[in-house]
């Protein structure tokens, strides 16, 4: 059996184990708004972060040990199989860059050659960095990965919910370090879990939705997005002793933490962003007032009373937010996508956990709840 076939085989006995929600018949499945179609073009378990290749197939990262592949996601889109597989899951991050593909394992980042085209990987990934360097497996155990400007960026959640001294210096940090990996350094610190790593394509700033602390009052801290570029040095964002903009934690100072752009209200949970194009040249390109904001992928939280799952837009003015942070309002800049992820009684229809932009303006999703992938087009095109 070739090495194609095989890694056919595989995915298709991980989808035919998945365990998946059970539908309803009164289930209308994920909604977008009036004049936008979506349907579900792949199944497979755990689907996380997406890359669209240039020809119009896409990379997605997994919570197990594969990166899988959808052939031809913007046409005619095939059952995903296996790109290539690691020795470290969930290998849920994913960034591709001309001829490289960075993916993200819990203990290291790794590269591997990629073509146009091809169905699987010519060669067995590189390991080029590590991270969770104590070895030890606890909490937020996916690794988000970013390029842009020559930068690898590479995000490690907290081991715990508030603690200190950590298990490693890559906890709860932002890395940066050159395509080989080499030189890491922390681009951001005390920055809890930012799981959601996005490159605004007009000019190369890194931004990143953080999932905020448990345990402090009701409703708070505010789930963060923030322009990292902005920001010189190693920022501070104020884990463990600061919140919502500056908020003291047990008499601590805040005067040198980030004020973050944008605001998201308590246990949404940004898991994966990303920035729709300026200009979009495609086919299925979103009308006017999508171009150039970003899509927020919302995972939602196990607080209860829970909050639902749902894909949020954040319109933008050039770099900026259009509307900037409200702090007794932390749904004043963004407005619902994608929902329907949740019924009356709190169960779960579905929960995004990746987005990505095709070059023909397709907007792609993943669901982990649901095992599947959706494709977002414009209903009049």
């Amino acid at each position: 059996m070739t090495r194609v076939l095989r890694a056919a085989a595989l995915i298709a006995a991980l989808v035919a184990g998945a365990t998946v929600p059970a539908a309803r018949a009164a289930d209308p499945g994920p909604t977008v708004p009036a004049g936008f179609t979506i349907e579900r073009i792949a199944s497979l378990p755990g689907p996380r972060e997406l890359a669209v290749t240039p020809n119009g197939d896409l990379l997605v990262g997994t919570s197990g040990a594969s990166v899988a592949i959808v052939r031809d996601a913007q046409g005619n889109a095939q059952p995903p199989r296996a790109f290539a597989s690691f020795d470290d899951r969930p290998v849920a991050g994913v960034a591709l860059h001309g001829d490289t593909l960075f993916a993200g394992g819990q203990f290291g980042v790794y590269r591997l050659p990629y073509r146009a085209g091809e169905a699987a990987a010519g060669a067995a990934p590189e390991k080029i960095a590590s991270v969770r360097t104590s070895g030890q497996s606890r909490d937020h155990t996916t690794t988000t990965v970013a390029f842009s400007e020559g930068v690898l960026y590479a995000s490690v959640g907290s081991s715990c919910n508030a603690c200190s001294p950590e298990l490693d210096a890559t906890r709860a940090t932002i890395q940066a370090m050159r395509p080989d990996g080499s030189a890491m350094h922390p681009r951001a610190v005390d920055i809890r879990n930012a799981i959601a790593l996005a490159v605004n394509g007009e000019n190369g700033d890194l931004w990143a939705g953080v999932a905020g602390r448990d345990e402090l009052d009701p409703g708070h801290p505010y789930e963060i997005f923030d322009d990292v570029s902005s920001h010189p040095g190693t920022p501070d964002y104020g884990w463990l002793t600061c919140y919502d903009g500056g908020k003291p934690i047990g008499g601590a100072s805040c005067a040198n933490v980030v004020v973050p752009r944008v605001v998201f209200p308590a246990y949404e949970t940004p898991i994966a962003a990303a920035f729709y194009p300026l200009h979009p040249a495609g086919r299925f390109a979103f009308p006017q007032r999508y171009r150039g904001g970003a899509f927020v992928a919302l995972h939602g939280s196990w607080h209860r009373p829970l909050v639902a799952p749902r894909v949020a837009f954040v319109p933008f003015r050039g770099s900026e937010p259009a509307t900037h942070v409200d702090w007794n309002d932390p749904n004043a800049q963004w407005s619902e996508f994608l929902g329907g992820c949740q019924r009356p009684d709190e169960s779960r229809v579905c929960r995004p956990s990746g987005v990505a932009v095709g070059a023909d303006g397709s907007l792609f999703v993943s669901d982990d709840g649901a095992g599947a992938i959706y494709r977002i087009r414009p209903s009049t095109r």
